[in-house]
């Protein structure tokens, strides 16, 4: 298991820009607000007040004679023994990470290709985290883990309680199938730890008073040495405190060979500052701010590119290429090696996956929403590109690769056929479709559609509707209207599982909205709407609830809306600027009181998003759509439901709590339900998730459908 800790952190993270920290700043939170009691998250007060709240929405929702069967149906499918077991390829054969009833917490596994393909694998336990907990009497949910190439016997696996990002992290030998003694043993923090050899890792971590970013992520690292105790790391990077974090940096490439070491300043989630570590001295590297290293691939080292880039000699990359560098060149001096393009998205597309193999490159690119997959071949100085003929329409997503061979797995979805995973060899160039995920709800009366709505400013906004094939276009189906809209992240077909069998196939209808902010169109998709002007991605959802009442598909009787985390700000806006337009808003995780956003969990990582409320210019285009400062007397919302976890750690609960405290200040009704497990997720495992869902669409049947 390779599992990266980089790219989760770099997606999830956002900071002051340095112009921000030049302006003038003012408090980020009203001094009236009679709710910051509840930004203490385990205080007893606060807990108790989540405990009644709990009370009082599983007591109605719970008692819904359609929450049994609904609970019932979510967590068969969930637990369906014949899912997709989805896996790694690696030097150690097929890994596979599994919860079911019997494995709550979840089990590490492994098997052989040959086995795999077969319709019962035989598995080989890792580790049961399900017994580890007991064993140890802790709340353990698996966060994954980095193995030490080329061997990967041993491992750094992360375990956090509850599902929190903060874990503790345990070097793992993965013959002995056992905790190494005397290993490396990192306590719980927010952290993230890159091997450099069998005996050093470079770490960065909270290392006391004064080095821990405003987001409350790490900004030093330091080198560790096998048996050498914390107090003893020596620094070798520090980042600034401005910084969102920082984190190690290790290049290798598919043959484990190491080729650079040093470390990534997170200015920004958007925004990084490579450093590698010289003999002479550190060397910051002459990338665009709005630039990644992605790896080593063909002996080329690949960078993808957010902004457009302009070299000298009249030579430029538009934003959302890919470009490399020979890697001979680089290394010998990577502030004068010359890159090449590898791939430059067309107007409608976007790269939405890169994978390298032993001798290949593997790209999948959207193109109006649609995913294709690409093998890339370099020789004599160019890349050139061959389409891989897996099933069109659909979303095409890299599952898994093997940096032994050049074997990929993808998966192939949409949101009424079933998951497939395929297998390709590209040395054979043969294709095979491994393992289908079985249908589970009927889709026969159902069609998808890809339509466009005209938002505010004219740009037509994309999005999928699911409904029934005989809609009689009079506004009376019921329909729940999905949306993320941020920090670049697309919201992508795949199979509607649960949600079909729960919504659709009642006759219901469900809508995925594509919004600026978002990714479906690369970087500049995502700039059209960030900051000043994120206003624009709450006018693009709102646009399409327009346009599905305009269609006549629903009404604002019967339509409603849902989202989480950034998502979840997205519904509090919607229900907030247009309430007439929804009957039912489904808050998962959310962010809500954006004037203290900046305050609350990590809330400072987001700034490059959303701007900073301590800067007054700032403070009035987020004043402008804070959800929970446009909860005001005599205005009627449209009743929500929200839900949150005293566990997360990224997006505090206190968002949600709030926002269910200020309603019932209003007088207004809600339903709130906070998980105590789960972290950003709100589940922890299976069973709560299944919970989760039957909460959720036992709601929106009371608030959307005829009794």
């Amino acid at each position: 298991m390779n599992t990266s800790l980089l790219c989760a952190a770099l997606l999830s993270i956002a900071c002051h820009t340095s112009a921000a920290l030049s302006q003038e700043r003012t408090d980020a939170g009203p001094a009236d607000d009679p709710f910051l009691w509840l930004e203490e998250i385990e205080a007893p007060r606060a807990l108790a007040w989540a405990r009644a709240e709990n009370d009082k929405t599983l007591g109605v929702l719970q008692s819904d004679h359609r929450y049994r069967r609904s609970y019932e149906e979510a967590l068969t499918i969930l637990q369906a023994k014949d899912r997709i077991p989805y896996v790694s390829l690696g030097r150690r054969g097929l890994e596979n990470f599994w919860q079911d009833d019997t494995h709550v917490r979840g089990v590490w596994r492994r098997t052989t290709l040959e086995s795999y393909r077969s319709q019962d694998p035989r598995w080989e336990t890792i580790l049961d985290i399900d017994q580890l907990a007991v064993a140890e009497n802790r709340n353990w949910v698996f966060k994954g883990g980095r193995c030490l190439p080329p061997e990967e016997r041993l491992c750094l696996l992360s375990l956090s309680d509850g599902g929190k990002d903060a874990a503790s992290i345990r070097e793992f030998d993965r013959d002995a199938k056992a905790f190494v003694a005397g290993g490396f043993d990192f306590p719980e923090a927010k952290q993230s730890i890159s091997w450099v050899d069998g005996d050093t890792v470079l770490v960065a971590r909270d290392w006391g008073e004064g080095t821990l970013t405003q987001a409350g992520y790490p900004f030093v690292v330091k080198e560790l040495k096998r048996a050498q105790p914390l107090t003893e790391a020596r620094e070798i990077f520090r980042g600034q405190p401005t910084d969102v974090q920082t984190i190690p940096f290790v290049l290798r490439d598919t043959e484990s060979q190491l080729h650079a070491v040093g470390a990534i300043r997170a200015i920004s989630s958007f925004e990084h500052e490579y450093v590698l570590f010289d003999r002479n001295g550190p060397i910051k590297l002459n990338l665009p701010k709005k630039a990644a290293i992605v790896g080593v691939a063909s002996g080329r080292l690949l960078v993808k590119l957010d902004e457009e880039w302009a070299l000298p000699g009249n030579t430029s990359f538009s934003a959302g290429s890919m470009i490399s560098y020979d890697l001979a060149d680089w290394k010998h001096d990577p502030l004068r090696a010359r890159p090449s393009l590898v791939f430059q998205p067309g107007p409608r597309q976007a790269l939405s996956g890169v994978h390298r193999t032993k001798n290949l490159l593997i790209l999948t690119v959207l193109d109006n929403v649609q995913s294709k997959a690409f093998v890339y071949k370099y020789d004599q100085g160019t890349w050139s590109a061959t389409a891989i003929p897996l099933p069109d329409n659909a979303n095409v997503s890299l599952s898994a690769a093997s940096e032994q061979a050049d074997q990929v797995m993808f998966t192939v979805s949409n949101y009424l056929t079933p998951t497939s995973l395929w297998y390709f060899d590209a040395q054979s160039n043969s294709l095979e479709a491994l393992k289908t995920t079985p249908a589970q709800f009927d889709a026969s009366h159902h069609v998808v559609e890809q339509l466009e709505a005209p938002s505010r400013d004219g740009t037509p906004i994309p999005y999928f509707l699911v409904r029934p094939k005989n809609t009689r276009f009079d506004g009376a189906i019921p329909t729940l209207l999905n949306g993320y809209g941020g920090f670049q992240v697309p919201l992508l077909p795949s199979y509607l599982g649960p949600a079909g069998r729960l919504w659709l196939e009642q006759g219901n209808a469900y809508v995925i909205a594509n919004l600026r902010g978002g990714g479906e169109f690369g970087p500049r998709w995502h700039e059209a709407a960030q900051a000043a002007t994120k206003q624009r991605t709450w006018d693009d959802f709102i646009a399409v609830a327009e346009d599905l009442i305009r269609r006549k598909v629903t009404s604002p009787r019967r339509l409603g809306v849902v989202g989480g985390s950034q998502g979840g700000l997205l519904v509090g806006a919607a229900i907030t600027q247009r309430p007439e337009l929804f009957n039912a808003a489904i808050i998962q995780v959310p962010l809500f009181d954006m004037l203290r956003f900046t305050k609350l969990g990590a809330g400072a990582s987001w700034i490059a998003e959303y701007g900073d409320p301590a800067i007054p210019e700032q403070r009035a285009w987020i004043e402008a759509y804070s959800p929970y400062q446009k909860l005001v007397p005599g205005k009627p919302y449209p009743v929500p439901l929200i839900l949150t976890s005293t566990k997360d750690d990224r997006v505090h609960p206190a968002h949600g709590r709030k926002a269910a405290a200020r309603l019932a200040a209003l007088g207004q009704p809600y339903f709130y339900y906070e998980n105590i497990d789960g972290g950003h997720s709100a589940a922890a495992n299976l069973i709560e998730y299944a919970r989760q869902l039957a909460l959720e669409y036992t709601y929106a049947f009371r608030r959307l459908c005829l009794e």
